[in-house]
């Protein structure tokens, strides 16, 4: 019986990020839309507890010999070293660099930061990415990216030979309620705190409304900013950083908030911005291609790294009622054109394709 196997190493990271949501939400999905026949697993490298790599609906991961740091190192010198199964969708461009004779691999490449915006990654994150990401495009089966603008930039920075198929991902509306000590009225931002996000343009733009409070849904990334800290300096007396939310928190979170900013200098697909929208909350985010393309019109478009214009966009719809209505409506219409199924039943093309 044929066999997709499913690196799920990113559910283990630290900070799994946006790369371990689509982790998580891709692979049950895949499970469910598998042609007949095909079984589907998941692989991790040696850890000392793989708990959090259950996913509901896949059958507990297998464990692979190497650690990560041994793994990781066998992929980037180049080593041909399969990690089982007759097909092989790597959700990050942590993958081996080639196929076996009659298997596929697929790629999902999420964006290309470390050409556009080195400055945002550390100095050994854009050297591995780079590489990585250069031989899945000229030696897997095919690559996956989440948006157009993604593959039109790509095509541009690196000698691209395989094909690239562009496949949007899903969304998920989370569930539940926790509590949560929120204030009455604020802006939410969800996201890993490093400095692509602009969370420090966030904090500047939301003290000059002056009325609004600041929650932010995410985890310290590399950087050392420090939200509380910044807006202490800027006269913002209520910042709450919740950390690493839980799908509960996360959904209480998106309830209580008055609008949603996502401020990032650079994106591959912006997924907090598709749960707000099908949570029915107003977003207002930069003009990042990729951000735009999945907003689809239903958000408020700045330029990135514009404060004033931030702050504009967010008193836009905090002061006008019917213009945050207008906004929740058109998000959640636009949500509903995307769905895990439908990102899963595209992987498995991919490789249907090159069987």
């Amino acid at each position: 019986m044929p066999e997709l196997v499913v690196l799920a190493e990113q559910l283990l990271a630290p900070v799994p990020g946006g790369t371990g949501r689509y982790t998580a939400e891709l692979l049950p999905a895949l499970a469910r839309t598998a042609p007949p026949g095909w079984t589907v697993s998941s692989v991790v490298a040696r850890h000392a507890d793989v708990t959090a790599a259950q996913v509901e609906g896949i059958e507990g991961p297998r464990v692979l010999k190497l650690p990560p740091r041994g793994l990781i190192g066998l992929w980037q010198l180049g080593v041909p070293w399969w990690p089982g199964g007759d097909a092989v969708h790597a959700p990050t461009p942590f993958a081996p660099p080639r196929a076996p004779a009659g298997r596929t691999l697929t790629v999902t490449v999420h964006d290309t930061v470390p050409w556009t915006h080195p400055e945002t990654l550390t100095a050994r994150g854009v050297s591995w990415h780079r590489s990585m990401i250069a031989r899945a495009a000229r030696r897997s089966s095919g690559l996956i990216v989440p948006t157009r603008a993604v593959a039109d930039e790509l095509a541009v920075l690196v000698d691209v030979t395989v094909p690239v198929r562009v496949v949007p991902h899903g969304v998920t509306l989370p569930q539940g309620a926790a509590p949560l000590d929120l204030p009455e009225r604020y802006v939410l931002a969800v996201g890993t705190i490093e400095p692509r996000k602009g969370m420090d343009v966030l904090v500047d733009a939301v003290a000059q409304l002056g009325d609004v409070a600041l929650v932010i849904a995410g985890q310290p990334g590399w950087g050392a900013i420090d939200p509380v800290r910044l807006a202490a300096e800027r006269g913002l007396s209520d910042v709450r950083v919740l950390g690493k939310v839980t799908d509960a928190e996360l959904a209480t979170a998106l309830r209580g908030a008055s609008v949603l900013a996502v401020p990032s200098l650079a994106e591959g697909f912006g997924l907090p911005l598709l749960e707000a929208m099908a949570a029915g909350v107003p977003v207002v985010h930069t003009d990042v291609p990729a951000l735009v393309e999945v907003a689809g019109g239903a958000g408020v478009v700045v330029p990135r790294g514009d404060v004033p214009a931030l702050a504009a966009g967010l008193r836009s719809v905090l002061r006008s009622p019917d213009r945050a209505a207008e906004l929740a409506r058109l998000g959640r219409e636009r949500a509903r054109a995307f769905t895990w199924r439908a990102a899963a039943e595209a992987v498995w093309a991919a490789h249907r394709r090159r069987s």
